[in-house]
């Protein structure tokens, strides 16, 4: 059996050991949004819609910073394989380098455009008058997202799950002190963002102290910060699939969130918290995604692709347990999780068949989780893209619409064309990791 051999048991202790920390990471983060809107009803409800606004347009940035951090971890994770720490290190300055570049001109064109993008995104005159400020705080210096994810992608590739888990945790400790605090000056939803800003410096400064330190497998020199063409095209070539593919799934959901807004109030209440619940399954899958991405990377590095493909397998079986146990958690508890969220009659009923529908797919989500993630690890991060498309525009929107408004199946119509995303997407990307061609990948 593949979990009782000795180096099975190997392959998951060192798994585990890194996706924990992950998920603990992943947790803090959902907490870190959930601090931030309580903070922001306090002042005023168009202070939520103009945080909510903001992220909208802050996920779509993320893609690009994306990109960056995808072809990062996986260049430094083969070269750690490969014990060529030298390349390692250097790769780790030329993503520096692009990241600092990108994060830049996006902050610019966020200042200079700020109205104009707001407006774009739908806001009204009242809540934009709330947004400006905080996205002006928040967007403009959004270099210092980007380079919290290179750095922390840095850091996963080296193995080192831990850092980024305990720089997130202490930046929401400081994030909420200073809400509070901000909130008590009377400094409104500026305050909000600054706090936010605040706790993001505070992460890159502990990454990169913590690089700079070179305790593990790489060490971030911060002198000559040369190009290196050669690493820099790498990273760049493996990236840019893995960004286009965010960018492709966050506009298909703009689409998506467009068309079930047409379906009614309560269609749309109990989609976004359907959503909200549904976001926890995948907690536990992105920990050990990660972990698999790291690892397939390393072990790709040492020329052992029997090993590559153990973990991979291994990571799907125990993503797929977990989300398993989720799920019967959510078709037995889902009247009581529905009720959490609202006492409204019709959208309970909604949103208890919206969980149990997911409840069945659960295997299919730690699939495509878990199959993503080795491909972009071993640098094949083109099918993902050209999945999501499928994906994402074909089955969730074009095949959502013919469900949900078409044959007037509303919003069940359009959560059966999700849980049919998710398995296409599944079952494709497993065909394509187990046809092989992502072995032969040169980076």
């Amino acid at each position: 059996m593949l979990i009782n051999s000795e180096s099975n048991k190997k392959y998951i202790n060192q798994i585990v050991f890194l996706a924990i920390p992950i998920i603990i990471e992943n947790i803090f983060q959902t907490l870190l949004g959930t601090v931030d809107t309580y903070f922001a009803g306090q002042l005023h409800d168009n202070a939520i819609a103009a945080i909510g606004v903001t992220n909208l347009i802050v996920n779509i940035f993320i893609a690009f910073f994306t990109a960056i951090s995808v072809g990062t971890s996986t260049v430094i994770a083969r070269y750690i394989g490969q014990k060529d720490y030298n390349k390692a290190n250097l790769a780790v300055k030329q993503s520096l380098i692009i990241g600092s570049g990108l994060g830049v001109i996006i902050g610019v064109i966020s200042f200079i455009f700020r109205n104009q993008i707001l407006r774009v995104s739908g806001a009204t005159d009242e809540v934009i008058r709330y947004a400006i400020p905080y996205y002006t705080i928040v967007v403009v210096p959004s270099i210092l997202i980007c380079l919290s994810l290179i750095l922390s992608s840095c850091l996963r590739a080296s193995k080192d799950t831990k850092t980024p888990m305990m720089t997130t945790g202490i930046s929401n400790i400081v994030n909420i002190i200073l809400n509070y605090i901000f909130i008590k000056f009377s400094m409104g939803i500026a305050g909000l963002a600054l706090a936010t800003t605040i706790s993001r410096l505070i992460v890159v400064i502990m990454l990169c102290a913590t690089l700079s330190e070179g305790k593990g497998n790489i060490k971030l020199d911060f002198k000559n910060f040369a190009i290196n063409k050669a690493i820099m095209t790498s990273i760049v070539r493996v990236g840019i699939p893995a960004g286009i593919e965010k960018l492709i799934m966050r506009f298909g959901q703009l689409v998506y969130n467009g068309m079930i807004i047409t379906l009614g109030t309560t269609a749309y209440v109990a989609h976004n918290i359907g959503g909200t619940i549904e976001n926890y399954t995948y907690i536990p899958a992105f920990g050990f995604a990660m972990a698999t991405a790291t690892m397939v990377g390393i072990s790709l590095g040492e020329n052992n692709i029997q090993k590559a493909k153990k973990i991979t397998f291994i990571s799907d079986i125990i993503t797929t347990v977990c989300m398993v146990c989720i799920g019967i958690g959510f078709y037995i508890f889902a009247p009581f999780l529905a009720s959490l969220f609202t006492k409204t009659p019709e959208i309970q009923e909604l949103v208890i068949s919206v969980l149990r529908l997911i409840a069945f797919f659960q295997p299919f989500g730690a699939l495509t989780q878990i199959m993503t993630s080795a491909l972009q690890g071993a640098g094949d991060t083109k099918f993902p893209m050209y999945a999501t498309l499928i994906g994402i525009w074909g089955i969730r929107v074009g095949i959502g619409y013919i469900l949900a408004v078409v044959l007037n199946y509303g919003l069940f119509g359009v959560w059966c064309a999700y849980a049919l995303d998710i398995s296409v997407r599944g079952v494709l990307l497993l065909i394509r990791f187990l046809k092989g061609k992502w072995q032969r990948i040169e980076l």
